[in-house]
């Protein structure tokens, strides 16, 4: 499988590049529309059809460059049937599958960073690949502190949709701040500090509710942009 992991600096973003080396299929996963020139260019160079874009949830931090990779490339654009997203074409329900080739693409909805927070399972010959977004990153979570956020659900999502994975399963964040690029199931089951197995859910939920964050500084443009698949309001 063809896999490109792409970084926005501006917010500290990732965009994963999947697809099917034979069929040529491929699907993105939380693009950033600035980078929508450099993402088409990849495309082009690989000789790739654009079949899904794929949002994890509505992004307070960066506009999604789903809205217009959709109207370029005639790809359908996803995010979970809990995000209120009128304009995507599919609203993908926990569970349902989507196929790029020879390749599937399992949608887990996790919960609790937002209320529409979907993580995404790609299970090849050799491993397991889970496209967590904001729920689980590399050493840390998403914060629970708006857009529906709650530390149980995000504390739930983690122990029961995420860590029952095999723990060989490589973790791709929707963000990384600190330098990491991936992780594993098993790594952060052993050495996340909010979320390892020893720390029990009253804790987690200690230590959500005391991160006190400033708000992401293209929230009041990004959220209502992101409810539209990107279209910024004139």
């Amino acid at each position: 499988m063809i896999l490109k992991q792409l970084f926005d600096h501006n917010t500290s973003t990732y965009t994963y590049l999947l697809a099917d080396p034979v069929s040529k299929e491929a699907v993105i996963i939380d693009p950033v529309l600035e980078h929508f020139e450099r993402d088409s260019k990849l495309l082009g160079e690989l000789g790739l059809t654009l079949t899904f874009v794929l949002d994890t949830h509505v992004h307070a931090d960066h506009i999604t460059g789903s809205g217009k990779l959709r109207n370029t490339f005639g790809a359908l654009s996803v995010v979970s049937s809990a995000a209120g997203v009128q304009c995507a074409d599919i609203s993908i329900e926990d569970g349902e599958v989507l196929h790029f080739g020879s390749y599937t693409l399992e949608a887990r909805h996790t919960p609790g960073h937002t209320s529409g927070c979907v993580s995404f399972v790609v299970t090849t010959a050799s491993q397991t690949l889970a496209f967590t977004g904001d729920t689980l990153l590399v050493r840390g979570t998403g914060r629970t502190d708006f857009q529906q956020g709650d530390p149980k659900e995000l504390y739930h999502s983690i122990r029961h949709q995420l860590f029952t994975l095999p723990d060989n399963t490589v973790i791709y964040p929707g963000h990384d701040y600190k330098g990491h690029s991936t992780s594993t199931v098993g790594e952060e089951k052993m050495f996340n500090p909010r979320i390892r197995l020893e720390v029990k859910e009253d804790r987690f939920i200690e230590i959500m509710n005391g991160l006190n964050l400033a708000n992401p500084k293209f929230m009041d443009v990004a959220l209502p942009a992101n409810l539209s698949c990107g279209a910024i309001a004139v």
